[in-house]
């Protein structure tokens, strides 16, 4: 007899998070993880700073306090927030919780790539639902729902496509879904999204019993490497995560940090001011290089490159690379013709345009 993991979970292709370094470039811009141009405001470093004093303390296991933040700020029941490790945690945690062997998890075909290494490793099977126009279509979505979906993930926006779904399509999805089929609403873009349509999905799951919102405060928020996320849902799933999640899963340096940040309401909005005014600006350069690059809701742009030898993203990304500026291939997407450019510092974004036109002006 030997030790072998179980059925999916050798399925998985590992996780790998984008680039931070361009050997030999002699300044470097790293614009391939959806980081938040302007990072962490200084009141939220000072909060992780003083944190820090504390490390020899466990953190308080219900992370009470940013609960207790995020009510007030969302006007929400904070017994329904579940605190984890990034919103990657919660995500799995879902899985792990409602996901059984054989049971069917839908997502879309360019989705973030949790949602289907979740479902592998509760040895599950993932439903790819494809996206012709790199957005979710809910018929489709409705069509594969079978009598052994159990769960379907729905990034929005989604990465690395930057579209979303309208609060009406959001709320067709789960019209449509059975009750005992648990719809998990990633909006870790959320508080970039300027569009009069949106919904974050923080309605949804206030009011119904299979709805489960997820946020993060690694995007807008300048905290990926704090590692602090969030969900909202019913009271029968915030006490399901409660029983299963870590005790102490979240950080004392997180905790503060995130309080802070949702209190620094300038810094959210001098990020989003920021982004209203480059993101438009890198999407409007790069078509105007003739290269496709797709509408997008987030603080990304996903750039599409033509198959011809010297030109492909392939290229692209070497020639980008030769000159510090990271972007993140699209192959484990199903989009090996793309590159995903998230917004950056104005420097970033202008040097990034500018190594553009010279790839594409080079012979």
């Amino acid at each position: 007899m030997t030790l072998v993991p179980k059925r999916g979970v050798l399925d998985i292709a590992s996780y790998k998070g984008g680039r931070a370094s361009a050997p030999g470039a002699a300044r470097v811009f790293k614009l391939s993880s959806n980081e938040s141009a302007l990072g962490p405001s200084p009141k939220t470093l000072a909060a992780a700073r003083e944190a820090a004093g504390e490390a020899s303390l466990y953190p308080e296991g219900s992370a009470r306090v940013l609960r207790e933040a995020l009510a007030k700020h969302y006007g929400l029941d904070a017994e329904r927030i579940v605190c984890g490790n990034g919103s990657d945690e919660i995500l799995t945690l879902l899985a792990n919780c409602y996901v059984r062997p054989l049971d069917e998890v839908l997502m879309s075909r360019h989705g973030f790539l949790v949602y289907k290494i979740a479902t592998l490793a509760n040895s599950a099977t993932p439903v790819e639902v494809p996206e012709p126009n790199l957005k979710m279509n809910v018929d489709d979505v409705l069509a594969r729902v079978s009598g052994r979906t159990r769960l379907v993930y729905v990034a929005n926006p989604n990465n690395p496509t930057g579209s979303y779904l309208s609060a009406g399509e959001l709320r067709r999805l789960h019209a449509g879904l059975p009750a005992s089929v648990l719809l998990v609403i990633d909006a870790a873009y959320a508080e970039y999204v300027r569009r009069n349509d949106y919904e974050s999905g923080l309605e949804l799951a206030s009011k119904a019993d299979n709805v489960v919102m997820t946020r993060t405060f690694s995007k807008i928020y300048g905290l990926a490497g704090l590692r602090v996320g969030w969900a909202y849902g019913p009271a029968h799933v915030a006490d399901t995560l409660d029983r299963v999640r870590g005790p102490f899963n979240v950080n004392i340096a997180g905790q503060r940090a995130a309080v802070a940040a949702l209190a620094d309401t300038q810094h959210t909005d001098k990020s989003v001011r920021h982004n209203e005014e480059w993101l438009p600006w890198l999407t409007r350069n790069i078509r105007e290089l003739g290269l496709r690059a797709d509408d997008s809701a987030a603080n990304f742009v996903l750039i599409h490159f033509p198959d011809t030898p010297g030109k492909s993203a392939a290229d692209a990304d070497r020639f980008l690379m030769a000159r510090g500026i990271i972007l993140r291939g699209m192959e484990a997407y199903g989009l090996p013709s793309c590159l995903r450019l998230t917004v950056g510092t104005e420097e970033g974004n202008r040097a990034a345009l500018d190594a553009l036109r010279d790839f594409v002006a080079a012979k």
